[in-house]
């Protein structure tokens, strides 16, 4: 698989000291076959897969009613990390927190 973007981040369990790093990576965009969805495509339709490198935690796909849309649903990380912020911290990698606080 072709990843296009990534995150870098370090993460540490919720007011744990020891730091590990997290990738979060980006696929290109790939055109829905109708056959892997529950749901109606277009043959426009498209998805990217969001791999999450680091974490015990699987890695999954986000789709759009074409590429560009596909792409902007799974750049956006803000709610994934939101939701894991409940069970750990996030630091850029030069020791910032990610989030404000």
């Amino acid at each position: 698989m072709k990843y296009v973007a990534e995150r870098k981040l370090l993460f540490s369990e919720k007011g744990g000291q020891c730091t590990k790093e997290l990738v979060i990576k980006i696929s290109e965009p790939f055109v829905v076959n109708q056959n892997d969805v529950k749901f109606p495509t277009d043959g426009v339709t498209s998805g990217c897969h969001v791999e999450i490198e680091g974490l015990d935690e699987s890695g999954f796909n986000l789709y759009g009613m074409d590429s560009l849309q596909a792409i902007n649903l799974a750049s956006n990380v803000e709610p994934l990390l939101e939701r894991l912020s409940n069970k750990y911290d996030f630091f850029w990698l030069t020791g910032e927190p990610y989030f404000d606080e």
